[in-house]
């Protein structure tokens, strides 16, 4: 069901193993429509009178990654008694070489960069899958790969059945996508999921200074589990330097970036990628080259002793906290399309905000929670939330977009709101040099 990237991917997966497919959209597009009658599959909307007949013979139903959980295929594979499995599921059902798998709210693809850039200055042949740009079933085909570094998302995992990765990786928990899942407890299961099935010789790392995360932790007897946090410990900070395994691996000022998530970050990636196959060497190498994501606190430009932050990313109130806690003295640059989240734990640290400049849909909800915690003004348009921003700041501040929203209202996607911004920075910046 969904035939975009991925399903597009499954359903060539399982063509090329024998299996009979037969695919399901709501809307299929005429790329679709070629794709089937090429390869002579049925393609059937939801709702269709064919829908019942096709699961009645079917074996398994997969998913698209993303399919919000109220959709009727869901009911349908149900009433018909099939069985759900996912992506994952038949990855690791076709190929037995190891992997590591990485979830969290936030941080995940970070963290799957950091340790596929490890693994690769180790010598170790790694590939990146999962919620990447290249699906699973489809990496599996290349038999160079040594080991699969899976960025694992929440509407993956709740569907997965048998993926047992060798180590797993969970970084963090704060509500996000119930425009998918039924419930935030079903979202919470679904990221709890992927310590179920790790081996017994296999390896839990989980966050312990994440309360949820540490309780899932704590409650896995089947495998070895460790831990990492800001504070010392096996894996932790500890005289400004990165331990990892009970051993300085880095200082913290060798690190490009070195906000608290950078840290975080840093440890996860380091035990998860010496667990599977790296050296200390490689991953300190590593660690010493990454200057991070785009869009995920990246640094724009410093102008007049004010440094410009482009955190378009931080789609949900817990990222953006996350980018705010490594900075003392913030004009913040937020809201979007709200995603029925709470703004409390953000309007928490109103101690590091100068000012609050309100965006989109949900700009008159910012200005509500920011209300008698930081001076606020509404933008209509991100260049005169940039002009509004530059008003009000002082040298030494920081100008950070962290919306804690999704984009939709104004753009396409976090990327177009991110590249925007930093347009609009450095048009007004860089011209008055």
């Amino acid at each position: 069901m969904g035939m975009g990237v991925t399903g597009r991917a499954v359903a060539d997966a399982l063509l090329a193993r024998g299996h009979d497919v037969v695919a399901f959209d709501d809307r299929p597009s005429d790329d679709v429509q070629t794709w089937a009658a090429e390869n002579d599959v049925s393609v059937i909307m939801p709702g269709a009178d064919e829908v019942s007949t096709a699961l009645a013979s079917a074996d398994v139903a997969i998913p698209a990654p993303g399919l919000p959980d109220t959709h009727s295929f869901f009911a349908d594979a149900a009433s018909a008694g099939v069985d759900i499995v996912s992506e994952f599921d038949l990855a690791a059902e076709w190929d037995s070489r190891p992997c590591v798998a990485v979830t969290g709210t936030d941080g995940k693809t970070t963290v799957v960069n950091l340790i596929d850039q490890m693994l690769t200055a180790s010598g170790v042949a790694s590939a990146m899958v999962g919620n990447t740009d290249t699906p699973w079933v489809t990496a599996i085909d290349d038999a160079s790969t040594d080991v699969f570094v899976v960025e694992a998302s929440s509407f993956r995992l709740a569907h997965s059945r048998r993926f047992a990765p060798q180590v797993a990786v969970w970084l963090n928990f704060g509500p996000d996508h119930l425009d998918a899942h039924r419930s935030l407890e079903d979202y919470e299961a679904a990221k709890a999921s992927i310590f179920d099935h790790v081996p017994s010789d296999g390896l839990v790392i989980a966050n312990r200074d994440d309360e949820i995360v540490a309780r899932y932790a704590a409650a896995v007897t089947h495998t070895s589990v460790e831990t990492f946090g800001l504070d010392a410990g096996t894996h932790g900070i500890a005289e400004g330097n990165l331990v990892v395994g009970g051993e300085p691996l880095l200082p913290v000022e060798h690190l490009v970036r070195s906000l608290p998530h950078d840290q975080a970050n840093a440890l996860a990636a380091s035990a998860a990628a010496l667990a599977i196959g790296a050296t200390r060497d490689g991953a300190a190498t590593a660690l010493r080259n990454f200057e991070g994501l785009e869009h995920r606190v990246e640094f724009v430009l410093e102008h007049d002793g004010v440094r410009w932050f482009n955190d378009s990313k931080a789609t949900t109130p817990h990222a953006s906290e996350a980018g705010l806690s490594g900075f003392d003295s913030v004009v913040l640059l937020a809201g979007g399309r709200n995603k029925g989240l709470s703004f409390d734990g953000l309007a928490a640290q109103g101690q590091r905000l100068r000012h609050v400049v309100a965006l989109g849909e949900s700009a008159d909800l910012i200005v509500e929670v920011f209300d008698g915690v930081a001076p606020t003004t509404t933008a209509t348009s991100m260049s005169e939330a940039i002009e509004q921003a530059a008003a009000v700041v002082q040298p030494g501040d920081v100008v950070l977009l962290s919306p804690a929203c999704a984009s939709f209202d104004w753009y396409r996607n976090y990327g177009a709101r991110g590249d925007d911004f930093k347009r609009l920075v450095r048009e007004r910046f860089e011209g008055n040099r």
